[in-house]
């Protein structure tokens, strides 16, 4: 294939599309790209990206047509914005390979999804390309490659900046944006994605068939960790047509947010019916993980790897696999199993930053240091910055620790201004490097939006206990390691807790059981386990009243000493009949007479 010219996917001055209609305002100003040229081969950390301006208070339009479903929120008209506000591509191997040919030659195409928008006009059918690649993903619900999904944002803009009545193109754009916002960290697509979304329904509402935009609303809402409103948009879409396969992944993570296993299980059993394949597949290993059936989570997700047909659906798989097996407490066969999957994909970050916290299990510290800040290069997740900032603590290297910490705390206040909630995550930073009294407030105010799943019981348990009210902390606790999954964290927690209470019995088991199923699963908190549980070997086991421990049962390896032979003892004399017992004696108490004998002399 002939390489072209290396350039930024976005359009050149002389290319670029007719301005936007006098009805749709612009969007809001993007964070700034790197820069109009790929970078070169050598990496560079790329460029901050600057935070749009936070929307306004949105106002609440008309409700969809279910009586369930949220009303969508006001926003402005157009989320069409000048081409500078295109995906800054901080992923620099997508931006490398966009600058093939196959991708410059797609974004070229004048449309790529046929429909016919209000004002007559009929777009293209979908050129061959990465356009093409990345509508036929979403068709079959299974992510696509970055570079294709680059192209088909870019096709998609370009296209409604001249059809601005295309609902369904508006609704694509809007798919796309949550999926870009996920796969690069970057929260500002979020914003686009709303907007978009909110067009999609403006110009064509839930009733009228319009269902691509309220499932790009619930996955909005997964992403922004919004479970509520994701369940009520999704529930709306099941409730009109039940037959939609594609809600229910977005039911899934809402159901799995909201603590509703078996809710989410029912979910996933109806997504596999209606749509199998890979993806149903790795839906259904996530489910028998988080049931606590690991054998038949490796099953699935083994299986969705061999069916897997593209290099990104390959990717998650051994994702997935590394991720069980590193729960499992194998770091060796997580390493190889991330390690794989980056040779599928070098582009999968997720299985960098997995393969960080596996090697730093196995002792590899400074090889585990390298791949998180490569990974945090191209995919700033809060998560492996919080993990990372705890290697270097655990590490002795407190004033990094502070560095990423700090990076943390404008990570959290980024996203918020993006309608993101990061509680759980905030929750856990505070009360282990931060304040707990807040990390309590913000936890109880996620379980009381209904937010109860078995992470959110942790970490709230955690912060009570980190706080100094043990006794409030312990029924959290033990709902986090009796929601069914195993989690060798939940496990250490609870033994802590039960350590405080001088419940030593139940703590020691606990914290024995978690440092057997994975002896590293935290740089600080491992140790911190492994110290209490060397603490409580001096410590009694207090039973309750009236309760006595039960005997030692015997050694049946040694064999029993056998008695030693007696002596025949010789026949008693008979008793004159005239004899008569001494007083103060019975007859019945009377032992046997002692025998005369003859001393030996």
């Amino acid at each position: 294939m002939d390489v072209m010219p290396q350039q930024s996917p976005e359009p050149s001055e002389s290319s670029a599309s007719p301005p936007p209609s006098p009805e749709t305002p612009a969007a809001p100003e993007p964070p700034a790209a790197s820069g109009s040229s790929v970078p070169p081969e050598t990496p560079a950390a790329p460029k901050k990206p600057t935070a749009p301006t936070a929307p306004t208070a949105p106002e609440a339009p008309e409700a969809p047509e279910a009586p369930e479903a949220p009303e969508a929120p006001e926003a402005p008209e157009a989320p069409e914005a000048p081409e500078e506000e295109l995906p800054p591509l901080t992923l620099r191997t997508a931006l490398r390979r966009a600058a093939m040919g196959a991708v410059a030659s797609a974004v070229l195409v004048t449309g790529a999804v046929v429909a016919v928008p209000e004002d007559g006009q009929q777009s293209a059918p979908p050129a061959p390309g990465a356009v093409s690649r990345a509508l036929r993903a979403a068709d079959l619900g299974y992510p696509a490659s970055l570079p294709d999904l680059t192209a088909l944002i870019v096709d998609r803009r370009r296209w409604l900046a001249s059809h601005p009545s295309d609902a369904r193109s508006w609704a694509l754009l809007g798919g796309a944006y949550v999926e870009w916002g996920r796969r690069s960290a970057d929260t500002a697509y979020y914003v686009r994605a709303e907007q978009a979304l909110t067009r999609s329904l403006r110009t064509e509402p839930g009733e009228r068939g319009n269902t691509a935009a309220q499932v790009g609303l619930a996955r909005l809402a997964d992403a922004r960790h919004d479970f509520g409103a994701a369940k009520k948009w999704g529930e709306s879409v099941r409730a009109r047509q039940p037959m939609e396969w594609a809600v229910y992944p977005a039911l899934i993570e809402a159901y799995d947010g909201l603590g509703d296993l078996g809710a989410a299980r029912t979910a996933v059993q109806r997504f596999a019916a209606l749509h199998p394949g890979v993806e149903a597949l790795l839906r259904t290993a996530r489910m028998h993980r988080d049931g606590g059936r690991d054998e038949d989570a490796v099953a699935a997700a083994r299986e969705a790897a061999d069916r897997a047909g593209t290099p990104v659906q390959k990717a998650e798989c051994l994702y997935l696999l590394g991720e069980l097996a590193w729960e499992r407490g194998e770091p060796r066969e997580a390493v190889a199993q991330y390690e794989a999957a980056l040779r599928v994909d070098r582009t999968h970050y997720p299985s960098r930053a997995g393969r960080a916290r596996a090697l730093a299990a196995l002792g590899r510290t400074d090889e585990a240091l390298r791949d998180y800040e490569t990974a945090l290069a191209d995919l700033p997740r809060p998560a492996y910055l919080l993990e990372l900032g705890e290697l270097y603590e655990s590490s002795g290297r407190g004033e990094d620790a502070r560095t990423r910490y700090g990076r943390l705390r404008e990570a959290f206040a980024r996203d918020r201004g993006r309608g993101v909630d990061d509680a759980l995550l905030r929750g856990r930073f505070e009360a282990a490097h931060g304040k707990p009294a807040a990390a309590v407030a913000m936890l109880r105010a996620e379980w009381d939006r209904s937010h109860r799943s078995a992470a959110v019981a942790d970490a709230l348990g955690w912060a009570l206990h980190l706080s100094g009210d043990s006794a409030a902390a312990l029924p959290y606790a033990r709902r986090a390691v009796g929601a069914g999954g195993w989690n060798a964290a939940y496990a250490a927690h609870l033994g802590a807790i039960q350590q405080a209470l001088k419940d030593y019995g139940p703590a020691r088991r606990n914290l024995t059981e978690a440092l057997r199923a994975n002896p590293h699963f935290s740089p600080l908190e491992a140790p911190a386990a492994r110290r209490a549980l060397d603490a409580l070997d001096h410590l009694p086991t207090v039973l309750p009243d009236g309760v006595r421990p039960a005997p030692a049962p015997a050694d049946e390896s040694v064999p029993p000493t056998p008695a030693p032979p007696q002596s025949p003892v010789p026949p008693r004399p008979s008793a004159p009949a005239s004899t008569a017992p001494r007083p103060g004696t019975s007859t019945a108490s009377a032992g046997p007479p002692v025998p005369q004998t003859t001393p030996v002399g």
